[in-house]
This record gives structure tokens, C-alpha cells and sequence, in this order.
């Protein structure tokens, strides 16, 4: 009997799945519902609208992968199963919506080990990590992340402004010039444009590279490219307002800037990737 046949899932089985599907599209609808929600009404997780759709497009381009590996249930998947589904109950009862997302996944983790076990579960690793990218920010991790951010940015911002033989002086995140003051704000952090920069870049690694670990490589280092194009940014504003008398801070100088300090981040993902294209192995895996 060969691996297809193998894999083959009877009649009853069928609807088995099918049962099972639906009843957890019963059971996490109200998270379903919130989560796409946000994605349409917050421009910080607007990201996420683009992940669920990835990863089934990732799960279809691994179907070759998926046939060959053998269905062995793996071991204590109804625990992991149960767990997942005490934690989405937790996350309701307290109200906690992160909780209530992050079990949404882990449920889809644990069934795919309980129904297919680690052979599949190794092929299907990306798609379904790739699915944390769609749980929001939540607001705590945005308040403790934010003004280190912002001090990192302003810090060598006025490093560099200095160098340019133009006297400034760094108080918090505000920095006094000659002619003005500009407070770098939690949009010049880096933070609301990170989660979407680690997306298109997480996409980019897996469309480009074959090795997981360069992947994870180039996924990380969309996190300094953030930090170094918003000192770009704020560096810029500077001296166009000091040599031209321009103020990119507001209006459609300020938008069609901000989409050009994006595109500068993606461009220094590429030329990083490259790099690392120069060590990536040819998997069968990939």
C-alpha cells in the first residue's frame, strides 16, 4: 500500500473532520469575529488581514509534502488539545482577549499534532507559526515598548543631527533645534509599523529562502531595520526644515514621506536577504 493510500481518510472519517470543524468554527467564532474586527478598524493590526490567507496558500504549496508524510496521532495530543481549550475558557471568563487569540492558535497547533502527528506537523511548522503574526499587539506590551523605543531613536537621531553641524539638544524624546522642537512621538518609535514590517518580511523570507533558520534570521532583523528608518525619518524632518524650510511633520509631505521611510525598510530587508542567500542550502523541505 503506498503513502497515498496511506493517508487516504475513509467516509466516516471524513465526517469526523467535518464534525470536528465545525465545531470549532462554533467555538471560536466570537474570537474569529474580534480578530477580524480589529484588523479592519485598527491601522496597527490592519497586517493580519493577510495572514490567514498566507498560510493556507504556505499549507497548499507543502500538499506534495504533506502526502508523503505518514499519519501517526501523535502522542498526548488530547492533552495539548484540552489545554488549549481550558485556556480559550479562561480567556473568556476573564475577559482577556490576547488569551482568548493566542488559544485559538494553540488549538490549531495541538489538533494537527493529535490528528497527524510530527511528521506533518513539521511540514505545516511555518504556516501555523506564521499565525501568531495575527494575534494583536496587546496595548500593555505597546506602553512598555514604546518610550524605550522612542529614547533609542531620539538618542542617535540628535547623534547624527550633531554631526551635521547643527546644534541640538536632547531633553527625553524631544529635541530643541535653533528654529524649533520636534518631540519624536510613539509613530516615530518604530513600534506601529514593526508588526507590519515583520509580516512582509516573514512572507519575503519564506517566498526567497529555503533555510528556517535564515528565515528567523531575516524575520529579526526587520526589527533594527525599523529602529534605523525611523532615525532616517526623524534625521530627514530635521534637515529639511533646517536647510529648506520644509516641514515633512505634517499634511501629504508628511504621508507620502512615511510611505517612503517604509518602502527604505524593505529595501534594507532585501539587500540583507542577499546576504544571507549567499549561505541558504536548497531543501527538498522548503
Amino acid at each position: 500500500m503506498n503513502n497515498q493510500d496511506e493517508n487516504s481518510v475513509s467516509t466516516p472519517g471524513m465526517l469526523a473532520y467535518s464534525g470536528l470543524a465545525i465545531a470549532f468554527l462554533i467555538t471560536f467564532f466570537p474570537v474569529m469575529k474580534n480578530l477580524f474586527q480589529t484588523w479592519l478598524t485598527s491601522d496597527d493590526n490592519s497586517h493580519g488581514l493577510l495572514i490567514l490567507p498566507m498560510s493556507l496558500y504556505i499549507v497548499w504549496n507543502h500538499r506534495h509534502a504533506i502526502k508523503k508524510a505518514k499519519i501517526i496521532p501523535g502522542r498526548g495530543g488530547m492533552f495539548w488539545v484540552t489545554t488549549a481549550t481550558l485556556l480559550y475558557l479562561f480567556g473568556h471568563l476573564a475577559s482577556i482577549l490576547t488569551v482568548g487569540y493566542l488559544s485559538f492558535v494553540l488549538t490549531i497547533w495541538a489538533v494537527v499534532w493529535s490528528l497527524y502527528g510530527k511528521e506533518i506537523f513539521r511540514v505545516l511548522c511555518f504556516p501555523m507559526v506564521f499565525l501568531l503574526l495575527m494575534i494583536p499587539v496587546p496595548s500593555q506590551f505597546y506602553s512598555m515598548a514604546t518610550i524605550p523605543l522612542q529614547l533609542i531613536v531620539t538618542k542617535y537621531s540628535a547623534l547624527i543631527i550633531s554631526l551635521c553641524d547643527i546644534s541640538v539638544l536632547r531633553e527625553g524624546n524631544v529635541l530643541h533645534l535653533p528654529h524649533q522642537s520636534l518631540q519624536v512621538v510613539q509613530a516615530c518609535s518604530g513600534l506601529r509599523s514593526l508588526m507590519a514590517l515583520v509580516t512582509l518580511c516573514a512572507i519575503f523570507a519564506y517566498l526567497t529562502l529555503t533555510s528556517n533558520l535564515l528565515r528567523s534570521i531575516l524575520v529579526v532583523s526587520s526589527i533594527p531595520a525599523a529602529i534605523i528608518v525611523n532615525i532616517v525619518r526623524v534625521v530627514s524632518m530635521v534637515l529639511a526644515f533646517q536647510l529648506w524650510n520644509l516641514d515633512l511633520s505634517k499634511g501629504l509631505a508628511h504621508t507620502i514621506f512615511g510611505v517612503g521611510i517604509f518602502f527604505l525598510a524593505l529595501m534594507i530587508i532585501i539587500l540583507f536577504r542577499g546576504i544571507l542567500a549567499k549561505w541558504d542550502v536548497p531543501s527538498t523541505a522548503a
